[in-house]
């Protein structure tokens, strides 16, 4: 539904009276009318105005449109707007990345501003602008870290209780393998499978794209994929285009095997949700390995 700017508010805005003497000036007004489509809420939805201050926003349009070149308010203007960006998303899409759910929590905007002012007009920091990017991204990482250990750490707990159970259970084995996390730190972790029938084929590259049949399980029994909800053929897959333990899995099965794979969280979708699976959730695969279709150069 189209929004006219002239209508956003009644008084007291200084909004200018139409006056369409002619062509020039019924089509200026008609674009201005026309190029308002979605305005009210793009202004409510992304920008965060309340409709209640309708007259302080044509107060600063009309600040803004008449500016014309005048380099002094072009420059007032730009920071204006640059300003509400980082109030109204920046600052709000960190502090969910690094707080999630918890609004209670919030990076200082005072320190945020001192870095952003200084690195935009060229000061010298109390940092370089490499050593703020890698510790913002290693930071980063571990505040999150432990943000979502808070609220999802009885998932990781779960997991590796049953793991640590299943590890006993007859006909079980495990594989060790080594995880780079973020950061560049090395952990040692493993997966652990158990042969549902022996396959005698080729074994898979990690380049290869095979052809599987899988049924994918949480810990508590949940189903949240298989092949076979997708139609009643095989998926094809690339083997080192999926998580980290089925790639682990499927370099060893050989071709015509069935396994049942338990997986643990850091080898899976570690601190993401995917769907029904939570972060930190430990997954068993049920995986047969139909074909290798093809090992990738």
């Amino acid at each position: 539904m189209a929004i006219a700017v002239a209508t956003l508010s009644s008084c007291g805005n200084g909004t200018p009276k139409a006056n369409l003497k002619n062509d020039i000036d019924t089509i200026s007004y008609a674009l201005g009318m026309s190029q308002t489509q979605g305005l009210k809420e793009y202004l409510v939805n992304t920008l965060g105005v309340d409709t209640a201050y309708m007259d302080d926003f044509i107060k600063g349009m009309n600040d803004g449109a008449n500016g014309g070149e005048d380099k002094k308010k072009v420059a007032y203007f730009a920071g204006i707007q640059i300003g509400q960006q980082i109030s109204n998303q920046m600052v709000k899409a960190i502090n969910q990345q690094l707080f999630g759910s918890d609004s209670t929590q919030t990076i200082s905007m005072k320190n945020y501003m001192a870095g952003f002012v200084t690195a935009t007009t060229g000061q010298k920091g109390l940092m370089s602008m490499e050593d703020a990017q890698a510790y913002t991204q290693v930071k980063m990482e571990e505040i999150k870290t432990r943000t979502m250990e808070k609220e999802f750490g009885p998932n990781k707990e779960a997991g590796e209780k049953f793991l640590a159970e299943n590890a006993k259970k007859e006909g079980v084995k495990t594989i060790p393998v080594e995880v780079t996390q973020p950061g560049g730190k090395k952990i040692k972790s493993y997966i652990q499978y158990k042969v549902l029938k022996e396959g005698s084929g080729a074994i898979p590259a990690d380049t290869s794209l095979v052809k599987v049949h899988y049924e994918g399980k949480l810990i508590d029994g949940t189903v949240f994929d298989s092949s076979t909800k997708h139609g009643d053929q095989p998926a094809e897959m690339y083997a080192n285009r999926v998580i980290k333990g089925w790639t682990e899995a499927l370099t060893r099965m050989p071709v015509g095997s069935e396994w049942e794979v338990y997986i643990p969280q850091e080898l899976a979708y570690a601190d993401r949700q995917a769907g029904q699976i939570k972060p930190y959730s430990a997954l068993i695969f049920k995986i047969q390995l139909i074909d290798i279709i093809k090992k990738k150069k």
